[in-house]
């Protein structure tokens, strides 16, 4: 059978000159998001977990889209994502931000004071699911973002679903873990096999979750955006 007339699937492979082009090609961080990206990366190999500034850029303005006034930010780090969110919120929202360690939250907080949202964020330290359960049974979130440790996304999302509502978003960061979701076995054995092989099954189980419209996108190392029907 002759394949004329079926135009060929674009895609392009993002390496480092078109991630700089992309980032170039997009609004500039102003000097307090800059500044956090900064600091972050003077806290080591850790860095790597920062969220990179395209995406910031994204989760403010897929916040302000959905008229966010309640947002969870599962994944605190140096702040970087819970700064985004806050900085798309509607006035008098809130973005909860949690994190199993305060190790890093000085830094947040002072950066989160100097973009002018410290007010918006409440950084709540432990267990996201703790966080997630003891929130009032009448909360409504408007959006959420997932960013932490990957064996415990099902966990995560089994959590914040009921809260979620309808037209809300739920984001999943970091979902093609190096590639490795379309093949765990090619992952190192052990906790890096088992990350892969949840994700693998997180991503397959939220593409099938009829409650949401999905997409996943190739931006940084993934992220899935799911709303809510």
């Amino acid at each position: 059978m002759s394949n004329a007339g079926f135009a060929e699937v674009k895609h392009v492979p993002v390496n480092q000159a078109v991630r700089d082009y992309l980032v170039r090609s997009s609004s500039p961080p102003d000097p307090a998001l800059s500044g956090l990206v900064d600091s972050t990366q003077e806290v080591g190999p850790a860095a790597g977990m920062m969220v990179p500034v395209e995406q910031a850029a994204l989760l403010t303005i897929l916040t302000r889209l959905v008229g966010a006034r309640t947002a969870v930010d599962i994944g605190t780090f140096t702040g970087l994502s819970a700064l985004a969110i806050a900085r798309g919120l509607a006035p008098g929202g809130q973005v909860v931000t949690c994190d199993v360690t305060d190790q890093w939250i000085d830094i947040a907080r002072a950066h989160w004071q100097r973009a002018g949202v410290a007010d918006r964020i409440d950084f709540r330290l432990g267990s996201a699911a703790r966080t997630l359960r003891s929130m009032p049974a009448d909360t409504v979130v408007d959006l959420a973002f997932i960013d932490a440790d990957k064996m415990n996304y099902p966990t995560y999302y089994e959590a914040v679903v009921p809260l979620l509502r309808p037209g809300g978003l739920l984001l999943a960061d970091n979902v093609l873990l190096d590639g490795y979701v379309l093949d765990p076995e090619l992952a190192e054995p052990g906790l890096p096999r088992r990350a892969a092989q949840t994700l693998r099954a997180f991503n397959a189980t939220l593409a099938a979750d009829e409650r949401f419209e999905t997409v996943m996108l190739p931006i940084a190392d993934g992220l899935t955006i799911a709303r809510r029907r």
